[in-house]
């Protein structure tokens, strides 16, 4: 009959504490979202202006469009499109806002043909990025029933191909809707970006001292690039009045930056499969990330190829380098049966799952005209769990290995060092003086001591008393001579120690200190009647040969033993 294994209480307190923490979070979690929307209803309130349009694309009239229905193919650097339509007679809006999506155009509004906005045409003139992103446009009562007159000048190639909804909404609301929408991705990225930071600032002076932590700087850079793309991508970002372009400009950045530290965290599993093929692939990999981000990056700032131009390019890198991750991953897991390669690849699947999700509803709004209705910041949400499993799978392994190198340094401990006495063993002190032979030390002293009457004491009184003496005679070696060198236990009743100094006076005043050190724990404790015999010699530029020394030092100890036995006879 099997015997059940037994839970401990702390297992059972972790397991618990796991499920007070995933219970609070499905309770509070709810309740946020709820007190960011409850007001939504009621701020929502807005003038939709998608209907009854003219618009002219190049030329091309079209009549009375409906801005959710239209569709048409895509534009590029120069085209011009003209957007006109009457504005409501009425509407009850005090201070109104108009928002608008600006996709990679420079624009002008005109109300009966005066211009009360303008924005990108001196970028555009300088060939210079204009950006993408909603625009707050102030709107008075005094426009109704007024004619709203549109003017685009397209900036880059394959921009859209179709116009987003176009509003009023109370100046003073219109933020608030704006983050009221995005509320998911505005937390997720807030997150992302605040946990990104926090650990980076860390991490950043720990990899200094260890390289094992370059893995987890790699997961906050990673962190900060997805949570700033998110931010950007859904326009919460808008709510600090940074410039489009420069939105744009950081949106575009992150996403291009973020497979590079992904695939520096991935190193370590492609040495794990100790495949000459896959570490070449890697190499090229990391290689063409960095080379052609780097390109991008300089042709963007040149105003040679803007970002937006090269999307497509750094897309299709992007799902290669999660291809190639997933097969690694995929591989070692054949290989290890270890849970956090279990987790990482669930993470892959995961991420893999959300950026496909994400990049499927992209390009069909951007190059196809169809949006299709999705939870927002989905990347996000798979990116956080993914960085939550990478960061289990880092603590995982760095304790393992924490595990391995305390169990490496307690083995080492335990072969060079005596178990009875705690000191230094035969052992380590050969190596010791091998070391210092390797090293050609000149400076240095040997004394050899022999604890005296231990056979006598272990006869009469049993080893356990010799034990203590043999102890007693360690422990005021040790406090005498330690902090000036190495002090060993060669087996036995014979210890030795090896002191970083030839100097004759500084040796024979120790030696006045360790004879008082004998007398003191004589004192301490009773009938312990301790003797030990010593002998030494230092080293010097004539005569440097430490086994000479050592054996010199020893003839020295054995005279002073047998002179001490002759007294120890005549009283």
């Amino acid at each position: 009959m099997k015997r059940v294994k037994k839970v401990s209480v702390k297992t059972i307190l972790k397991i618990l504490w796991i499920v007070y923490a995933c219970y609070s979070l499905i309770c509070w979690l709810p309740m946020i979202d709820r007190l960011i929307s409850k007001d939504y209803e009621q701020i929502s309130q807005c003038i939709s202006l998608n209907d009854s349009w003219n618009i002219r694309i190049n030329g091309v009239n079209y009549d009375n469009i409906s801005l959710e229905d239209f569709r048409f193919p895509p534009v590029n650097v120069g085209d011009q499109i003209v957007m006109e339509r009457i504005l409501p007679e009425n509407w009850k809006i005090e201070e109104g806002a108009l928002r608008m999506h600006i996709r990679q155009s420079a624009v002008s509004l005109f109300i009966d043909s005066k211009k009360v906005y303008t924005y990108g045409y001196d970028r555009f003139a300088f060939k210079k990025t204009v950006g993408s992103g909603l625009q707050f446009i102030n709107f008075p009562r005094d426009y109704q029933g007024k004619m709203l007159t549109i003017q685009l000048e397209v900036a880059e190639n394959h921009a859209f191909t179709k116009f987003d909804p176009v509003k009023i909404y109370e100046w003073k609301n219109a933020y608030r809707v704006l983050i009221t929408e995005n509320r998911i991705p505005m937390l997720f990225g807030s997150f992302l970006v605040i946990f990104g930071l926090a650990t980076a600032m860390i991490t950043i002076f720990a990899v200094v001292f260890s390289i094992k932590y370059i893995r987890l700087l790699c997961v906050s850079v990673f962190s900060i690039c997805i949570g700033l793309w998110t931010l950007c991508y859904y326009n919460v970002i808008m709510i600090f009045s940074i410039p489009l372009y420069s939105v744009s400009l950081v949106e575009y950045a992150s996403l291009y930056l973020c497979p590079i530290p992904l695939t520096i965290y991935m190193y370590a599993d492609v040495r794990e499969l100790k495949n000459r093929f896959f570490k070449r692939m890697y190499q090229v990999l990391l290689t063409v990330q960095i080379l052609v981000t780097s390109v991008v990056f300089v042709l963007h700032t040149k105003n040679i190829v803007h970002f937006t131009e090269t999307l497509k390019y750094m897309q299709v890198l992007i799902v290669i380098s999660l291809g190639y991750f997933f097969l690694v991953v995929l591989i070692n897991l054949k290989k290890s049966s270890q849970i956090e390669n279990r987790l990482f690849l669930a993470g892959m699947l995961v991420i893999g799952s959300c950026v496909t999700h994400d990049l499927v509803v992209y390009c069909s709004d951007r190059y196809f005209g169809i949006r299709i209705p999705t939870i927002r910041g989905m990347s996000c949400l798979g990116v956080i769990i993914f960085i939550f499993i990478l960061v289990v799978s880092f603590y995982m392994n760095l304790t393992r290995k924490l595990m391995w190198e305390t169990e490496r340094n307690s083995l080492i401990k335990s072969a060079y060092t005596d178990e009875l006495t705690q000191l230094h063993n035969r052992r380590y002190c050969m190596e010791y003086i091998n070391k210092i032979k390797e090293e050609h030390v000149h400076d240095f002293t040997v004394i050899c001591f022999d604890l005296n009457n231990l056979k006598m004491m272990n006869d009469t009184y049993g080893h356990a008393k010799g034990d203590i003496l043999i102890k007693s005679a360690a422990e005021v070696i040790a406090e005498t001579f330690e902090p000036y060198g190495i002090v060993a236990r060669m087996g036995g009743d014979e210890f030795v120690a090896v002191l970083r100094t030839s100097d004759e006076d500084k040796v024979n005043a120790q030696m006045e200190t360790f004879q008082k050190n004998i007398e003191k724990k004589n004192r301490q404790i009773q009938g312990l009647n301790m003797s030990i015999a010593c002998g030494f010699a230092s080293g010097s530029t004539q005569e440097a040969d430490i086994d000479k020394i050592y054996q010199l030092a020893d003839d020295r100890m054995y005279e002073n033993k047998k002179n001490m036995k002759q007294k120890s006879d005549l009283h």
